[in-house]
């Protein structure tokens, strides 16, 4: 026992610190995640949502720690204790979203590896039984190191995750797991699979039928409801807040589903997409958007402007919020409606920049790292 115990302090450990880094990489994707599961469709608990990205940050680098722990041996009680309490969390957690259908993604490794809900559950519960053993022979846990050099590589483990964090927050994160990294191409992401001659995922629809004589309920797909002309059985009613969608056979699902431009109620994806070069501003809430960024955000665009290149901003905020923040920060390129959800995954800033040549991603600025246009001209027009 001591060996399978041994092995799975180094398999715990090491997925552990794993999946905290990659997390770390990009904390405010992880912090998008925990909102979706703070929804109220979902856990209910939007008095969490305005704290997802503290929560993601503690959690994260709580997992990394609770690992380098692990490995070395540090506070046995402490550390076996509290992966056996997160990962029962976490259990729970990812099979009430693959039972109910609730987060397609757990965002247990960022972008980098996605899971479906039950393959995210069926990690959890193999990671619960190697701590359960863990728990149960932690006897066999020995320190590798004097308690000194214990604090010390615990503290330089949290001193390296703070670093990162702070530099993953205020630039980029280090390493781009998403569709919209720089060298991918949007027009390639958005591709369907019958344009790309590969299988499409197939879906279904499930009808909850009501009895309105009996208060019976039952379960029927769309096939059989057609093939068994339920329609005509007058006594049951489709309860259509109920009606949901089901994958009835994996297949090809464009990475990109969401990307939609629309300015002045027109759509203008095609064409922005289109063009030889174009900056995309990105401003997913201008709610939420650093009024200070604007300062050198406005003398990049002008000067881009005055090249007479093209300039559109893209934002998810109510058409009254963008006229409010244009007259107050003093820009005047167009800024059309896209999906926010698309917005955050394009680029983790707010506002961020993004060059696209004939609809291929050639580089992504944080406002922070925005460099001036003549470097810009110089090094990619």
């Amino acid at each position: 026992m001591k060996l399978i115990t041994q092995i799975s302090r180094i398999l715990v450990g090491g997925l552990f610190i794993f999946s905290g880094l990659i997390k770390l990489n990009d904390p405010m994707g992880f912090a998008f995640k925990l909102s979706d599961y703070f929804a109220e469709d979902v856990l209910n608990l939007p008095v969490f949502q305005p704290f997802t990205l503290e929560l993601a940050l503690f959690i994260v680098i709580l997992e990394v720690l609770l690992g380098v722990a692990l490995l070395i041996g540090m506070m046995r009680k402490l550390t076996v204790w509290l992966l056996l309490l997160m990962i029962v969390f976490f259990t729970f957690l990812t099979f009430y979203s693959a039972y109910f259908n609730k987060v397609t993604d757990c965002g247990c490794f960022g972008d980098a590896i996605p899971l479906t809900p039950w393959q995210s559950f069926g990690k959890d519960v193999i990671l619960l039984v190697l701590i359960l053993i863990i728990f149960t022979h932690q006897q066999y846990l020995k320190p590798l190191f004097s308690k000194l050099s214990q604090w010390f590589v615990l503290g330089f483990s949290f001193a390296g995750c703070v670093v990162l964090a702070n530099h993953v927050l205020n630039h980029l994160p280090i390493k781009d797991f998403r569709p919209y990294a720089e060298g991918k191409s949007i027009i390639e992401g958005r591709k369907s699979a019958e344009e790309l001659g590969k299988e499409p995922t197939q879906y279904g629809t499930i009808y909850y039928l009501l009895n309105k004589q009996t208060g019976e309920e039952m379960k029927v797909s769309s096939e059989a409801y057609v093939a068994e002309e339920w329609w005509k059985k007058k006594e049951w009613e489709i309860q259509s807040d109920k009606t949901e969608t089901v994958k009835l056979k994996e297949g090809y699902e464009p990475p990109i589903h969401d990307f939609i431009l629309t300015l002045n109620d027109e759509e203008i994806t095609e064409k922005v997409l289109a063009e030889p070069v174009v900056f995309l501003v990105v401003m997913y809430k201008m709610e939420k958007t650093q009024a200070e960024a604007f300062e050198r955000l406005n003398s990049f665009t002008q000067a881009v402007q005055r090249q007479d290149l093209p300039v559109v901003g893209a934002s998810a905020s109510l058409s009254q919020v963008v006229q409010e923040k244009k007259e107050a920060w003093n820009f005047n390129f167009p800024v059309a409606v896209a999906d926010e959800t698309a917005l955050k995954t394009i680029i983790r800033a707010n506002p961020g920049i993004v060059l696209l040549q004939h609809g291929v991603v050639v580089k992504k600025w944080h406002y922070n790292d925005l460099p001036s246009f003549e470097q810009v001209k110089a090094n990619y027009l």
